[in-house]
């Protein structure tokens, strides 16, 4: 029975793990496909006429600093706030430019890449915070993880030997596991992070100074 619960207890650690580490690979694709749309967007803002292009890029610029800012502070709910008022503020005014020209194939373009930005918004946040281990998982994996702990030491105790160090360190060995896979679950709190190197590089490359 202790065999039987330790092997169940490694593949959900696997199966686990395996989401969660996942999840992580989706969070860094996104990341940069949205770098790219914000860049696209940006450059394209160039095309349009010059009031309405300094007003674009100012507010790409502001957005891309708070999504920095936010990196910095954990203050999501904050953030989000932020992003979703600049969103808006840029689509209002690329929809006034689009209703006043409706033949432009620049402002139809630009259009394009803002939509595509917004809609990666959307999927960064469902994928980097909606998106979890559910509550059932962790809930079998705990239990287990109890029963198999339990029995590998009533085994130990049954079979009248000592090993002061083997059991401990194997129960060490799941319980590293078991939190690398709560940090992973935790984009937003943990140690293990998407690295936004691509969204500095972004900002550097806007024409106004970072700050």
């Amino acid at each position: 029975m202790a065999n039987a619960s330790l092997a169940l207890l490694a593949f959900l650690v696997t199966f686990t793990f395996g989401f969660a580490a996942s999840r992580l690979e989706v969070r860094r694709t996104i990341l940069l496909d949205e770098v790219n749309a914000i860049g696209t967007t940006y450059l394209r803002a160039g095309t349009l006429p010059d009031a309405e292009a300094a007003q674009a890029r100012g507010l790409l610029r502001e957005y891309v600093d708070s999504r920095l800012e936010v990196v910095r502070t954990g203050k999501l709910e904050e953030g989000i706030q932020q992003w979703e008022e600049l969103q808006k503020r840029l689509w209002e005014s690329a929809a006034a430019l689009a209703r006043a020209n409706p033949t432009s194939i620049a402002i139809g373009l630009y259009l394009q890449t803002l939509n595509e930005m917004i809609d990666l918004h959307t999927t960064r946040l469902n994928e980097s915070v909606r998106v979890r281990i559910p509550v059932t998982i962790w809930a079998a994996l705990y239990a287990v993880t109890v029963i198999a702990m339990v029995e590998m030491g009533y085994q130990t105790g049954l079979s009248g030997k000592r090993r002061p160090l083997s059991v401990p360190a194997f129960a060490l060995a799941f319980a590293v596991v078991i939190y690398l896979i709560t940090d992973l679950d935790r984009p937003q709190a943990g140690m293990i992070r998407v690295s936004q190197q691509p969204l500095l590089e972004l900002r550097h490359s806007m024409s106004e100074t970072p700050p």
